[in-house]
């Protein structure tokens, strides 16, 4: 069994029912997520040792949050206990052509204030296969990226592959700073994960042809994409994700896998969502079984695309399905018919 590391901030995620907006409510519903507590959680459900390190608070809804990671059999005892607060995320979801809307409070969180000190990486990485974060993590601070270069510094140092989804957030940095960190950060990375904005934002490698405020994804621009990372930083491989929105509700999901020689594009799908926030991390997840799991670069590409789209149809950050559910869907079987 294949074990993989992830790292990063795990949060309170307050959500009006249904469509309700902000101003319309009195209460919320509460859950817990964040990027890389997604990829665990998925990866457990497929039947990986996850492992997920961050640090929270000792009270009782730090504790909630390392309860909601033990339900699905991802490892918590190297979480660290400490500081005051777990980040918040308020989340208004979005319908027709109102997009979804996300209102973050978790400045002086217990992750954000965490230090070198507070991980130990040899024995956090003692067996480990495989090692993920986000570009969300180094953003919570400059503390932060400094924890996370001395993690990827290990990892490397023990021969355990690297990945990382790039997750530009414009609320918690600027794309200049992002950039600048991130930069310094992928020399140690071996599969680069991004979406159809993240590599313009961070790296100013824009694909042409492509305008994601109307829509259109111009695919054969990120050939270009893909390869200028590859180039740059030297990735092994190079997975972007390909959303055409039409509509709030309505989107086209595809994706991109370059492997420095070859690009390998899945299947596109149309998709009705539910949920789509952790999208990103369930491809990533998927993206992370596949390769661990010898798949071919065309099987890893269709898996990782299938699975997120399933992720989109589930309520809440993680994602709800098996390898069986992902195969069938990978292999053609779209319909959506009533299994019996």
């Amino acid at each position: 069994m294949s074990k993989v590391v992830t790292f990063g901030e795990i949060m309170l995620r307050l959500a009006p029912e249904g469509y309700y907006r902000f101003v319309q409510v009195d209460g919320m519903g509460a859950t817990f997520g964040g990027g890389e507590a997604n990829v665990a959680v998925s990866l457990a459900n497929f039947g990986f040792d996850a492992s997920f390190v961050s640090k929270l608070p000792k009270h009782e809804i730090g504790q909630a949050a390392v309860n909601s990671l033990r339900r699905y059999g991802v490892e918590t005892r190297h979480i660290t206990r400490g500081g005051n607060r777990v980040g918040i995320y308020f989340l208004e979801k979005g319908a027709s052509q109102r997009p979804s809307k996300v209102i973050y409070d978790r400045a002086g969180s217990s992750i954000a204030e965490a230090v070198s000190k507070d991980f130990n990486w040899d024995e956090i990485f003692n067996g480990a296969d495989w090692f993920h974060f986000t570009g969300i993590t180094p953003a919570l601070g400059d503390n932060m990226a400094a924890v996370c270069l001395e993690a990827l510094k290990s990892a490397k140092a023990k021969g355990i592959k690297v990945s990382c989804d790039l997750n530009y957030r414009n609320k918690l940095w600027s794309k200049e700073k992002a950039g600048q960190v991130m930069g310094e950060l992928c020399q140690y990375v071996d599969v680069c994960i991004a979406n159809e904005e993240d590599a313009n934002d961070v790296f100013g490698i824009k694909a042409q042809g492509t305008d994601v405020t109307t829509g259109h994804v111009n695919h054969e621009g990120y050939k270009d994409v893909a390869k200028q990372l590859v180039e740059r930083f030297g990735f092994e491989k190079v997975a972007i994700t390909l959303r055409s929105s039409i509509s709030a509700n309505d989107n086209k999901w595809a994706a991109m896998l370059f492997d420095g020689k070859e690009y390998f594009f899945s299947k596109s799908y149309l998709m009705h969502i539910v949920d789509r926030v952790g999208g990103g991390d369930s491809f990533g997840a998927g993206l992370i079984y596949s390769l661990l799991s010898g798949y071919s670069n065309q099987d890893t590409i269709e898996f990782a695309v299938a699975a997120s789209c399933l992720k989109h149809s589930v309520e809440g950050d993680y994602n709800q399905v098996s390898v069986d559910e992902v195969l069938k869907l990978a292999g053609g079987d779209a319909s959506g018919r009533v299994q019996r």
